[in-house]
């Protein structure tokens, strides 16, 4: 697998994206990487590594997008950009997958320009990676969409379902609604008539609401939503991780007795860490467009760049892409 970094996309950029790509070749994630951004500066990072040098090529762009450029200007105003470039490549077919820790909203545009829609796909979503108390639950959409109809939240659903397929390997993933009670006649307008609409559609396997409280749980595969939930959701849980830590951290350095406890619960704590670090999952998948395009976190370092070329290379060999194209193009 050949995979495309848009090199100055993260907020540190582009330190972590050459880390990551040199992490990715030294444990054979791919067969090698195309790093998109200025040469000179690119060459110079990489010089400072020992690595193969045949697996890492840098594709020179002049220009940068950042968290302030408008998605929908940036393809024809920056069309020398790393992202744009990166996508690009993709686009010729010169790699298999792009990764960027940039801008969501510019990755999905370059992205939907580049690619364009899968036939008969109303939208694209962003569908994420979730820890769980058991195994990982995929979650759409988690920004693309911030007003959507039922039917896009059904298309949602079988896309996330399809993902969850290919990736997980489950023939029959379990796919849920995102709502404020487990009843049927809970919600508002939206989820109640995705419900009706979900639960007739006999190509998933449907098994209700979920409410915000058992997201942790493991009882779905897919959980649906609109895109305006999920990206709040999303950053909620991330919010409410990182603050824990935060006061765990300062109760410890209070209470000599709470370094003692600390010290023999360790890895207990560190697997908790490890299990909620977004680094781990490395990014999530715009998924509905004719090709792969990996989002990272802007503050993704070396490691989250590393998962997310591991992700993408994953994906592009599983087949996702071309049985999503099959499928919805028989309808």
């Amino acid at each position: 697998m050949h995979i495309a970094i848009d090199a100055f996309g993260s907020d540190n950029a582009p330190f972590p994206e050459v880390e990551g790509a040199i992490l990715a070749i030294k444990e054979n994630v791919c067969d090698k990487i195309y790093l998109v951004g200025k040469a000179d500066i690119l060459t110079m990072e990489l010089d400072k590594f020992f690595y193969d040098k045949s697996k890492i090529e840098v594709v020179h762009a002049s220009e940068t997008i950042s968290m302030n450029d408008a998605p929908a200007t940036v393809v024809k105003k920056k069309t020398d950009s790393s992202l744009v470039r990166a996508v690009q490549l993709h686009k010729e077919g010169t790699v298999d997958a792009v990764v960027s820790a940039g801008n969501t909203g510019a990755v999905m545009a370059a992205s939907l320009w580049g690619y364009g829609r899968i036939k008969n796909i109303l939208r694209p979503a962003i569908a994420t990676s979730f820890p769980t108390q058991s195994y990982p639950e995929i979650i759409l959409d988690v920004g693309a969409n911030v007003d959507c109809s039922p039917e896009n939240l059904v298309q949602f659903a079988k896309l996330g379902s399809l993902y969850y397929k290919f990736f997980f390997k489950t023939d029959k993933p379990k796919v849920a609604l995102l709502n404020i009670g487990e009843e049927e006649t809970k919600g508002n307008e939206l989820t109640k008539a995705a419900y009706s609409k979900l639960k007739e559609f006999k190509d998933i396997n449907f098994v209700g609401n979920i409410e915000g409280k058992d997201l942790l749980k493991g009882i779905a595969d897919v959980v649906v939503c609109d895109g305006f939930v999920g990206n709040v959701m999303v950053k909620t849980v991330e919010g409410v991780a990182y603050s824990i830590f935060s006061i765990m951290k300062e109760q410890i350095k209070k209470d000599w007795v709470a370094v003692f406890g600390t010290l023999l619960s360790y890895p207990v704590y560190s697997y908790l860490k490890r299990k909620m670090n977004h680094e781990e999952y490395g990014g999530a998948l715009l998924v509905g467009l004719n090709g792969i395009s990996i989002v990272s976190h802007g503050r993704s370092g070396a490691k989250a760049i590393k998962n997310a070329v591991k992700l993408a290379s994953r994906i592009a060999s599983s087949g996702f892409i071309k049985h999503t194209k099959e499928y919805f193009e028989r309808l």
